[in-house]
């Protein structure tokens, strides 16, 4: 920095008077007092003669104190060095300008815009002093870099945004209140087929939403905007969406008010399903092959029971059938009473025996849930019948605690039958183990209306479960026991079917020691459902005039024999078969006149499917009047048939009102 000493001018630079006349001193304190900023002159020895209020306001001095000193001495040369640096040309009589940051001691660093002039009085002769104008341009400084910062914000802001869009592993895409399209990201091309260029500009929902949703959708646009209530914004949704080749996909959908000054925007994040969809498939799948493997691993273990369980009432069957036959050929009118007695014991035994192979086809079956008004006292009556041989075999004494009244759950049967037959094998098996004990298992119904649900409990006085494993016992393919005996996935199978009737499946202590198994299901009063109509009492009664004709097609003599007696004790005639052979044969004599066939499905010489087959080229109304009867359900071959066919089917053992209702519904006219 230059010394004070440096700032003298030459004696040819002075001048001896630099007072100013009143008239000038006037003018230049007009000029001073109108110029925006701070105003100074300042004479050839840096003496301060003249300074507007912006200049006394800044330096914070009073004018008193500033006139008539030295400017070095009022500002300090670091703001004036650069002025200092200009000297040759002040004194040359140039007019020196500049802008920049300068420090202004405790002022702080200003931006200023500085322009220094030379003043002559009157224009003419030596330079008596200088005027000196400076602009504070600092705030506008500020804000011109805030808004650049701001700038340079939106801009990194907005490239990272569209970083984010344009990487999105989902679909992107965002509309104007109109329905445009105003962007369109990589995820949604490749999701929907269409190229990005070729979307812009155009209506969403000619693109992308089927045709079925589109009025909803515009609804639904128009009313927002109308008046900014929306139904759909910020919700997950699953739709379906087109492609761009028309084919309709599942997606999820989220749509986002994304307004920018002023514009109306709406992002809508898009997510395709069809994988999820798939997996969903998949784990279904493997959950219900799960499902069929714990259920075959149950039949394996029942099987030695239920064989002796359908030789006793077969037995019982063969020797009434021998007493009955030995009352008859008496023919002893007083011993009516007790043929009747026998044909009942006849009929509740074989009647058992239906039961129990039906239990075990309803077990063996692979379906979907099929939930229908169930009461939970039927569901536990079937199972404890169907171990009845297992449980006493092993000295197990079962005992039922229930209320008087039971309400219907909403229930898959089926599903509901094999978690309470898992939790009997399993307190069965518990109780083999144990020793020196009256082995019991005790099953108990609570209903909690008020509470709304019923909870089913499985006790045993067995040793229970050890602390150690209790958190694992539902865990899939955890067992304790040996190897051949347990699966492992019993309890994890029963209480994934629990859960998905929105129960649950707990362990606990049972009252004296033993395990605790406990369903809980929902219970909410069901709705009253009409009764279906029930047949006329003799459903298929033939008109007076003439009986319906039926063709009887089984190879099982005895099967077919009972089927033709049926069929006229309800006033049909018959005509009987034993092979879709013969069947033909008969149909073609016949001439396609008959009002109903009931057929066999397997067959030694021409099965059903193909005597059905050969209908629906030959015969067509015809093929229109068969029903099948058998007891092969659980064969591909029926399962795959009846299926593909879609005929009625009459499951065996069936009972005669059975097959009163299927004749019925086979000859209904059209």
């Amino acid at each position: 920095m230059a010394s004070s000493s440096e700032f003298r001018e030459t004696a040819s630079e002075r001048t001896s008077d630099n007072a100013f006349d009143p008239v000038e001193a006037g003018l230049l304190k007009t000029i001073f007092s109108g110029v925006p900023g701070r105003s100074v002159f300042v004479d050839t020895d840096r003496i301060l003669r003249y300074a507007n209020r912006e200049f006394l306001d800044f330096v914070g001095k009073p004018e008193d104190e500033v006139i008539g000193q030295s400017i070095i001495d009022v500002v300090g040369e670091t703001p004036l060095a650069q002025i200092l640096s200009q000297r040759e040309r002040l004194h040359a009589g140039e007019t020196v300008s500049w802008e920049g940051w300068v420090h202004y001691g405790a002022n702080g660093s200003r931006y200023v815009q500085e322009s220094i002039m030379p003043y002559r009085r009157a224009g003419e002769g030596p330079i008596i002093g200088f005027i000196g104008i400076a602009r504070d341009l600092t705030d506008l400084k500020a804000r011109e870099k805030e808004l650049a910062d701001q700038i340079a914000l939106q801009r990194a802001t907005e490239a990272y945004h569209a970083a984010v869009v344009r990487s999105a592993l989902d679909g992107v895409v965002v509309i104007d209140g109109d329905g445009l399209v105003v962007d369109f990201n990589p995820a949604a091309e490749t999701i929907f087929g269409y190229r990005r260029e070729d979307v812009i500009g155009r209506s969403i929902a000619g693109l992308i939403i089927p045709e079925g949703h589109r009025a909803a959708h515009e609804r639904g646009m128009k009313a927002y905007l109308a008046t900014g209530a929306a139904r759909v914004l910020g919700k997950r949704l699953e739709l379906p969406a087109m492609l761009s080749s028309g084919e309709e996909i599942p997606i999820e959908l989220t749509i986002t008010d994304v307004t920018l000054g002023g514009r109306r925007l709406f992002a809508a994040h898009l997510r395709d399903l069809r994988a999820a969809k798939r997996a969903e498939a998949e784990i279904r799948e493997q959950r219900n092959a799960l499902y069929q493997k714990e259920k075959l691993a149950a039949l394996g273990s029942l099987l030695a029971g239920v064989a002796h369980e359908l030789n006793n009432p077969l037995s019982i069957i063969t020797g009434q059938t021998m007493m009955l036959r030995e009352t008859m050929e008496d023919r002893s009118v007083a011993d009516w009473d007790r043929m009747i007695g026998r044909c009942d014991r006849v009929a509740t035994a074989a009647d058992r025996c239906a039961r129990i192979v039906r239990s075990f086809l309803a077990m063996a079956r692979q379906r979907e849930a099929e939930r229908a008004p169930t009461n939970l006292r039927k569901i536990v009556e079937e199972a404890i019948e169907l171990l009845a041989y297992n449980l006493r075999s092993s000295g197990i004494t079962v005992e039922r605690r229930e209320p008087e009244e039971m309400p219907d759950l909403l229930l898959d049967a089926s599903q509901i039958h094999q978690v309470v037959l898992n939790l009997l094998v399993n307190a069965q098996q518990a109780l083999e183990q144990a020793r020196n004990v009256d082995r019991r298992i005790t099953v108990g119904i609570d209903v909690d209306r008020d509470g709304g649900s019923v909870a089913l409990t499985v006790d045993d006085n067995g040793p229970g479960v050890p602390e150690a494993i209790r958190s694992r016992i539902f865990d899939p393919f955890f067992t304790t026991k040996p190897q051949g005996v347990g699966t492992g996935i019993g309890l994890a199978v029963s209480r994934g079917l629990v859960e998905a009737h929105g129960g649950s499946l707990s362990l606990g202590t049972a009252p004296g020691g033993g395990a605790r198994f406990t369903i809980r299901l929902p219970y909410e009063p069901l709705l009253d459902v009409a009764e279906p109509a029930k047949g006329p009492e003799n459903p298929a009664a033939p008109e007076q005039e003439k009986a319906k004709h039926v063709l009887i097609v089984d190879d099982d003599v005895a099967i077919a024999e009972l089927l033709d007696e049926v069929a006229r004790r309800l006033g049909f005639s018959t005509t009987v078969v034993h092979s879709g052979d013969a069947a033909k044969a008969r149909v073609i004599a016949n001439a396609g006149r008959f009002d109903a066939i009931l057929c066999d499905i397997r067959m030694p010489q021409g099965d059903g499917p193909a005597f059905f087959d050969w209908l629906q080229a030959e015969f067509p109304p015809l093929a229109r009047r068969i029903g099948f009867v058998t007891g092969d359900t659980l064969g591909p071959l029926a399962g795959r048939f009846l299926a593909r066919s879609g005929c009625p089917m009459l499951e065996k053992p069936f009972a005669l009102d059975d097959v009163r209702f299927f004749l019925a519904d086979l000859t209904r006219p059209a």
